[in-house]
């Protein structure tokens, strides 16, 4: 094939990456949360160009990885402006540094004294919001060492700290690329896949711009996978301890594993993670650590509710018979169905390729979404990987779809727009239940 041929295949590609580059801009620098219109529409502009490029260009790994690159490139000295929480990693990374264990403070209680123990504290305070400053911390010992990493290197500036956690996320991102590329095709998938996540403009923004560390927790993820199939399942244990010490969610696929790994190999992958798990958790450890961790995990459950679909049904049936909101009752046996449900899927279902199990685990996780009081939109990222490795696309029609709860944020105060809500769950539920009956069904099939 002649340059000029090659250039004139990837013409069309090449001018939509242009346009993506300019809306990427838009949204790094000149969008505030509350600009809910034009949130929207540079969100669902970003996702026909995405579904476009993909679709025109799913074969040049090499143009969709340099893409994958600019695209988050655009945001290296952009202030996230969808999220506050960078605010909180950038505070727990100095209060270590500073020697103060996060787990055992909360911000508000050092700002309420007048006393100011990192560099800009009340600058970060501020940032944060009340909610996160009147609770402890809940972000994992592995996620901590991130925040750390920023402190160091940007110990007394807001923008330097962010520039660092964007480059950490960055590079998960790639380890991702290099390892789900290499697992799809050891499971004889098309290579080209990953791209629904690499390039998925949800990723990109919430990810990259926003600083979620999911990113992070899910390239742990994708090694563990990649090693559970190469058989290497002690290194693969070391990995999924990394991806809980992270985040907590993955948690959930441990009783998925017996059946991949029979009995003994599952006894010793647990210990092993356990082992791991607690050896970095060990610094942060005192009598009242656990107290204060387990006391803010809880909150999760029975007392924050944002973007939830079927527990906002049973909060309305709790409201009309008793007259009060149930959340801590719901979420307390939510809890426990989603618990009963994972060792259903783990002992009834059939798990024993590499393929089932991670079928099993997206189904799980989606039950566990579908269910829970809060599913924040940086949530679906490990529901979007997931799903490239199966035969669903549901969680990414969810990953256009979530941006209809930042339609909460019109107003500074804050509410959510139940409408929006509920016609961001009944296209998802049709899409999954629709796929749950159609077996043959594959989203590839609407790009050829």
């Amino acid at each position: 094939m002649t340059k000029a041929h090659y250039f004139k295949l990837n013409k069309t590609p090449l001018l939509l990456a242009v346009v993506s580059l300019a809306f990427y801009i838009a949204f790094a620098y000149d969008l505030e949360r509350t600009d809910t219109i034009k949130l929207l529409m540079l969100y669902a502009g970003l996702f026909f160009l995405f579904y476009k490029i993909l679709q025109l260009a799913k074969h040049d790994f090499k143009l969709l990885t340099w893409l994958a690159f600019l695209f988050r490139a655009v945001f290296i000295l952009a202030i996230p402006n969808l999220s506050q929480d960078f605010y909180r990693f950038i505070w727990d990374g100095r209060m270590i540094i500073e020697g103060i264990n996060p787990y055992l403070f909360t911000p508000e209680s050092f700002i309420a004294k007048n006393t100011f123990p990192i560099a800009q504290a009340q600058e970060l305070y501020n940032g944060m919001g009340l909610l996160s400053a009147s609770h402890f911390t809940n972000y994992p010992p592995l996620n901590q060492i991130c925040f750390v990493i920023a402190g160091l290197f940007a110990g007394k500036n807001i923008l330097g700290s962010v520039i660092v956690l964007r480059f950490l996320i960055i590079a998960a991102d790639f380890g991702t690329l290099y390892f789900g590329k290499r697992l799809l095709e050891k499971l004889k998938l098309p290579g080209h896949n990953i791209f629904w996540y690499i390039l998925n403009p949800f990723i990109i923004i919430e990810m990259t711009g926003n600083l979620h560390f999911e990113s992070v927790m899910i390239f742990f993820l994708v090694v563990c996978l990649y090693l559970i199939l190469l058989g290497k399942w002690h290194w693969a244990a070391i990995t999924f301890a990394c991806s809980v010490s992270i985040k907590l969610i993955p948690l959930i696929f441990l009783p998925l594993l017996y059946q991949k790994l029979g009995l003994k190999k599952s006894i010793v992958f647990y210990g092993i993670v356990a082992t791991v798990t607690l050896f970095l958790f060990a610094p942060f450890y005192n009598s009242t650590f656990i107290n204060n961790y387990a006391e803010t995990v809880g909150l999760w459950f029975q007392n924050f509710e944002f973007n939830a679909s079927l527990y906002y049904i049973a909060r309305e049936i709790g409201y009309f018979f008793r007259g009060y909101n149930e959340i801590a009752i719901i979420g307390k046996y939510t809890a426990i169905v989603v618990f009963l449900f994972v060792l259903i899927m783990a002992l009834a279902r059939k798990n024993k390729t590499t393929k089932q199990l991670i079928t099993a685990m997206l189904l799980s996780l989606t039950f566990y979404y579908f269910t829970t009081t809060t599913v924040h939109p940086w949530y679906i990222a490990t529901l979007l990987f997931l799903s490239i490795f199966t035969r669903f696309r549901f969680a990414l029609v969810w990953s256009f779809m979530v941006i209809l709860s930042y339609t909460a944020y019109i107003q500074a105060d804050y509410q959510e727009n139940i409408w929006a809500i509920a016609l961001e769950y009944i296209i998802v539920f049709s899409v999954f239940l629709y796929e749950l009956t159609k077996k043959r069904y594959t989203f590839e099939d609407k790009l050829t």
